[in-house]
C-alpha cells in the first residue's frame, strides 16, 4: 500500500516536471520567435526605406550628406542643414533634461519628501509623457516663444560674437525647439533614472552611512555610480525620442532649410522635413525624402549602438 502510494507520487512528480519543462521550452522558443520577429520588422522597414531611396542615391550620391541646398524646383537636394538641426536640437534637449531628470529621480527615489507628496509628484512627471505632441507645439507657439524673447535677445546682445548666438532671436528657431524636446523627453529620463536608483539594494545606502558618509556623499559617490548604467540607458532612450520627434518641433523650429549654426535662428530637422513635404512629393523629391529618412534611421542606430557600448563599458567597472 505504502509502496504503491510512493510510486504514484513519484509518477506525479515526474509528470509535473515534464510539464514544467515543456512550458519552459515553449516560453523560450516563443520569446525567441518574438525577438526575431521584431528584428525582422526593423530590417523590413529599413529595407523599404532604402529601396525607395535608390533613385536619389544613384543621382545625388554622398553629396546629399554635404549639400546645404534643398530646392525641389531645381532638383537640388541636400540634407546637411536638417541633419544638423536634428542633432543640435536633440543635444540642447539632452543638456537641459539630463540634470533636471536626474535631480527629479534623486528627489523621488530618496526620502527627501514624505510619501504622500512623492507619489503625486511621480505621477505628474510621468503624466508629461501622455500630453500629445501637438499640444506641446501649440504651447510653444503661444507661450514659450514669447517668453524666450528677452532671453534670446540677451544672449545675442552679450554673446553674439559666438556663432551659436550670432543671429538675433526672432521667434521660431532651434532654441525653443530644444526646450520643447527637453520637456518631452524629461519623463522618460526621470522615470528610468528613478527606477534605477530605487532598484538598488538598501545595503548600499546603509553601508555608505555606516562608514560616515553624508546623504549627499552616499548619493553621488555610491548610488549614482551604481545606477549609472540604467541612467545612461534611459538618457540614450530619451535622446532617440528627441531625434524622431515631429509635430511639436515642426510648429516651433521655423522650418528653414538654410544651414545656420546659431541656435537662435530658424532651422529644420529631418523629421519636420518629412512631415512638411512628403504628402505632396513625387519623383526625385520623394526618393530624396526617403533618403533623408534613411539618414535619420542611421543617426538613431548610431545613438543606440553608442548607448549599448557605454552601458557595457560601465558594467565592467
Amino acid at each position: 500500500m505504502t509502496s504503491s502510494t510512493s510510486d504514484s507520487q513519484m509518477t506525479a512528480q515526474e509528470a509535473r516536471s515534464g510539464t514544467e519543462k515543456a512550458i519552459d521550452q515553449s516560453f523560450l522558443w516563443g520569446t525567441r520567435i518574438l525577438a526575431i520577429g521584431v528584428a525582422g520588422i526593423l530590417l523590413w522597414i529599413a529595407g523599404q526605406v532604402a529601396w525607395n531611396s535608390i533613385p536619389a542615391i544613384q543621382q545625388v550620391g554622398l553629396e546629399f550628406l554635404t549639400t546645404s541646398a534643398w530646392d525641389p524646383v531645381k532638383g537640388v537636394y541636400g540634407v546637411l542643414p536638417m541633419a544638423y538641426g536634428t542633432v543640435v536640437s536633440s543635444l540642447i534637449a539632452l543638456l537641459i533634461a539630463f540634470p533636471i531628470g536626474v535631480a527629479c529621480a534623486i528627489v523621488l527615489s530618496e526620502n527627501f519628501l514624505p510619501l504622500s507628496i512623492r507619489t503625486p509628484l511621480t505621477f505628474l512627471v510621468e503624466l508629461l509623457a501622455a500630453i500629445p505632441s501637438v499640444v506641446y507645439g501649440l504651447w510653444g507657439i503661444f507661450v514659450l516663444i514669447p517668453f524666450l524673447q528677452p532671453i534670446g535677445g540677451w544672449l545675442h546682445d552679450n554673446f553674439g560674437y559666438i556663432p551659436l548666438f550670432s543671429t538675433r532671436y526672432i521667434g521660431p528657431g532651434m532654441f525653443p525647439a530644444g526646450i520643447i524636446l527637453a520637456i518631452m523627453i524629461l519623463p522618460i529620463l526621470a522615470t528610468i533614472a528613478r527606477d534605477s536608483l530605487a532598484a538598488l539594494p538598501s545595503e548600499l545606502r546603509w553601508g555608505a552611512y555606516g562608514i560616515g558618509a553624508t546623504r549627499w556623499q552616499a548619493i553621488f559617490s555610491v548610488l549614482i555610480p551604481a545606477a549609472f548604467s540604467g541612467i545612461i540607458g534611459g538618457t540614450m532612450l530619451a535622446l532617440g525620442r528627441a531625434l524622431g520627434e515631429t509635430i511639436a518641433v515642426t510648429l516651433v523650429i521655423g522650418n528653414s532649410n538654410d544651414l545656420n549654426f546659431s541656435i537662435l535662428a530658424p532651422a529644420n530637422t529631418i523629421a519636420s522635413l518629412l512631415a512638411n513635404q512628403f504628402a505632396e512629393a513625387g519623383g526625385l523629391q520623394r526618393a530624396s525624402l526617403f533618403y533623408a529618412g534613411l539618414v535619420l534611421f542611421a543617426i538613431t542606430l548610431i545613438v543606440n549602438i553608442g548607448a549599448y557600448w557605454i552601458i557595457q563599458k560601465v558594467k565592467k567597472y
